[in-house]
């Protein structure tokens, strides 16, 4: 992005808080309490504030101001702020000339300017200030006749004409009358722009609307004003003021504990609005982001904005903190209550982001397992972000049981983190088990097992503690005071975190142990089929010291195989349905078909054979190189062995789900056959 883009990136943003800021304070005003004390001023004899209506009049133009302020265009905008600029110089334009004019007569010098030192000071200085008050409006206005500024040198060129001080204080007033002309005039060559403005983007929004609709007309606004970052940029000036006030008015040095309490009480104080409300919000999702990018950073480096999950937003946050502040009513509170209502909401949105952290880092953490990268620098980012996920989690919930009573609603806010630091340790004791196997130099051929009662025992322990808060919950409503949200949010968190987690899970075992009584009907090869067949498993290409037999005549590990029956009941190779055998079932000791090919006399399928023939190589033909014979099987054709690696390899689902080891290399000077070709 250029730097003029930039630049108008920022303009466009930070010229329209000022519209924010003004709908806040008209929101904050109370006009029947400004009312009352126009009453019991001086003013309540002037016959314009005998009625209430003038301040409801005034609150509702104010109103349209600011939203005509905020929905201006940029290049409109920055007109308006360059006008406002000119009249604020012309302004202190007339101060200077003031300030100026009462100095003298304080004074009491008519003589010659050049005669008195103090009074030629004076002057030095007024006229320099009046000379870059000009310019300056002439650059603002884009202008080059300066003589229409230069109405407040007149007091100036007087006193240098040596004309009695009365004289001065009548050319300034006379000055400043002029210049107030010149701006009325300006005002009202100008006074139909904003109804032509307006009524030009009037026709633009009807097109809009008519052409696209009005959520096309809301998604557009949504963009131009840049709405997330214009109440975030407002809520963080609030914040600023917020503490600049504070600490402006304390002389004495503020305790740990009590910046804690002056961080809570000036959210409170910046949240007391809807508008500081959803500058409060957005600006959580922006930290949220940042926190959640940090953290795909330390894991990853430059790599994790290469692959950006859009997951991982940081909406989730600001949208739990907005719907948590609307249910509990955060605006109406005082500000005490207010605080202590935020410190539970932000614990939960913590909590939120904490658990977002933990679904980034999870799949990294097990991907580093099972890989062979032996960097100790990606372990030890790894490592040690689990173990902060472990134990944060734990620590705040610690630290607000020990401000707060325990009841239903907090023990719904800690399990959250007890889930989290749950999950954390089972993501841990996977990543062991995998580094385990990896120091072994050799697949173990239970970790599959292993690593399901792993996952199993974390999943259980979740479990438990979503029924303890059912349960829980169940008997604050029974023995003590029933609501109905309470009831609501317990049948809620019984159907998601307690129903359909042990539904879920009964789903996964029917699953494991259909799989597993499959295997145990598959017959086992013998030692001389497997040396017939000469070949590695065509889903972890490892050597098969043991091997089952599909009924379509494959060969494959018994563990690799139960994997794959986890996510589909069909064959890796050739997808025809693995039916149930009897477990007493044997198979001849006689010639395997070489390299997973069909039983002779079967008739594949047209898809399996068309498939066949799409994988097969350009030197795979009859006759050609594919076609070799190996040292301790029978010749094999290309289109034969295609069929047991060309095939689609394992889905990348399956690798997930399943934890599949990544392949070793081949062990040298083994005979292994892959596409055909004897290595």
């Amino acid at each position: 992005m250029a730097v003029k883009d930039r630049v108008e990136a920022v303009l466009n943003v930070g010229l329209r808080v000022p519209s924010i800021m003004l709908l806040d304070v008209l929101y904050r005003w109370d006009v029947s309490s400004f009312f009352q004390k126009i009453q019991r001023s001086s003013l309540s004899n002037n016959p314009l504030f005998q009625y209430k209506y003038l301040a409801l009049y005034l609150h509702y133009v104010g109103y349209i101001l600011s939203l005509v302020l905020l929905t201006l265009p940029r290049q409109h905008l920055v007109k308006l702020y360059l006008y406002v600029l000119t009249a604020l110089l012309l302004f202190a334009g007339h101060q200077v000339s003031r300030d100026y004019v009462r100095s003298e007569l304080e004074s009491g010098y008519e003589g010659s300017v050049y005669l008195e030192p103090l009074s030629m000071n004076r002057f030095t200085t007024a006229l320099i200030s009046q000379l870059v008050v000009c310019t300056l409006c002439s650059c603002v206005m884009q202008t080059k006749r300066i003589w229409l500024f230069s109405a407040h040198l007149l007091p100036l060129v007087a006193r240098l004409c040596l004309i009695p001080l009365e004289t001065i204080v009548f050319i300034n007033k006379f000055s400043m009358i002029f210049t107030g002309l010149e701006v009325i005039y300006f005002l009202a060559s100008n006074l139909l722009v904003p109804y032509n403005l307006a009524k030009t983007a009037y026709r633009e929004l009807a097109q809009v609307v008519e052409v696209y609709g009005l959520l096309a007309l809301g998604m557009s606004l949504w963009n131009q004003l840049v709405l997330p970052v214009l109440f975030m940029c407002f809520w963080l000036l609030l914040f600023a003021l917020q503490i600049y006030s504070y600490f402006s008015t304390r002389d004495q040095p503020t305790s740990r504990e009590r910046l804690l309490f002056l961080f809570l009480t000036s959210i409170a104080e910046c949240c007391s609005t809807p508008y500081s409300l959803l500058g409060l919000v957005f600006t959580v999702s922006f930290i949220a982001l940042g926190v959640l990018t940090l953290c795909k950073f330390y894991l990853q480096g430059y790599r994790a904005f290469m692959n950006d999950n859009t997951m991982h937003r940081g909406m989730t946050e600001g949208i739990t903190l907005l719907i948590l502040a609307v249910q509990t009513g955060l605006i109406e509170l005082q500000v005490i209550h207010r605080a202590f209502l935020l410190s539970i909401i932000l614990f939960i949105v913590v909590a939120s982001i904490l658990q977002s952290m933990l679904e980034i880092a999870d799949p990294i953490v097990l991907a580093l397992g099972a890989s062979r990268d032996k960097s100790l620098w990606k372990h030890f980012r790894a490592v040690s972000l689990c173990l902060f996920l472990l134990i944060f989690p734990a620590y705040m919930a610690y630290m607000i049981c020990q401000f707060f009573h325990m009841d239903f609603w907090l023990l719904i806010i800690i399990s959250s983190s007890i889930l989290t630091s749950l999950q954390v340790l089972g993501t841990l004791l996977i990543y062991i088990l995998f580094m385990v196997e990896e120091f072994r130099k050799a697949p173990v051929e239970n970790m599959d097992e292993v690593i399901y009662c792993v996952n199993g025992t974390y999943r259980l322990l979740e479990f438990l503690v979503a029924v303890c808060v059912v349960c829980y919950g169940v008997s604050e409503t029974v023995f003590g005071e029933w609501s109905v949200m309470g009831s609501t949010i317990i049948l809620v968190h019984s159907y998601y975190n307690v129903w359909l987690r042990a539904q879920l899970g009964w789903q996964s075992f029917l699953l494991r142990r259909d799989a597993v009584n499959k295997i145990k009907s598959l017959p086992t090869a013998s030692n001389t089929q497997l040396e017939q067949y000469n070949d590695i498993c065509a889903i972890c290409y490892q050597d098969m010291n043991s091997a089952v037999i599909t009924p379509c005549s494959h060969f494959f590990h018994a563990g690799c195989l139960k994997k794959w029956l986890y996510v589909q009941e069909t064959c890796p190779l050739c997808h025809s349905q693995l039916k149930s055998q009897s477990p007493t079932t044997t198979v001849p000791n006689q010639d395997v078909p070489a390299a997973n090919q069909n039983p002779a006399g079967q008739e594949e399928a047209p898809a399996n054979k068309k498939q066949k023939d799409d994988t097969l190589p350009d030197d795979g033909k009859e006759g050609g190189p594919g076609e070799q014979q190996g040292d301790n099987g029978p010749a094999m054709s290309a289109g034969e062995t295609s069929s047991s690696s060309g095939v689609p390899s394992t889905p990348q689902h399956l690798t997930e789900c399943c934890f599949l080891r990544p392949s070793r290399d081949l062990k040298p000077g083994a005979k292994q056959r892959i596409h055909g070709v004897v290595y």
